[in-house]
């Protein structure tokens, strides 16, 4: 059964960098669209970042973090990399990677619904 694993979390001072990673456990399905969304305590599960697509892939984030993280794939792992930088307080959560194998992800991105597959979550915490 395929899974998605996160790994990269931790500790963090504001204005610092983590590097979060979403693999598979295998490669023979591959993903069309693949995102990452975070849960802060008390809050509701958001969207953070998201890639749509192969050749001519395009990129998508919340109004939140663009530039400051980047996402991209790798297809090695059959996954993706978050890169943040320029951590606050507020980015403290649990970050979860998100994929699918069907093309109708890339109407619904930004929200849980269109997503099969779920990692466990991987916290992040910026502190002040």
């Amino acid at each position: 059964q395929m899974q998605l694993a996160e790994s990269g979390g931790g500790w963090v001072q504001t204005g610092g960098s983590l590097r979060l990673s979403c693999a598979a456990s295998e490669g023979t399905l591959r993903f069309y669209g693949m995102a990452w969304f975070r849960q802060a305590p008390g809050k509701e599960r958001e969207f953070v970042a998201a890639v749509i697509g192969w050749s001519g892939a395009r990129t998508y984030y919340s109004n939140s973090v663009k530039g400051r993280f980047t996402l991209s794939r790798d297809s090695a792992k059959n996954g993706v990399d978050l890169q943040m930088n320029s951590l606050r307080p507020e980015d403290t959560a649990v970050y979860y990677c998100a994929a699918d194998r069907r093309s109708d992800v890339a109407g619904y991105y930004y929200t849980e619904t269109p997503y099969s597959y779920w990692g466990q979550g991987t916290q992040v915490t910026v502190s002040s």
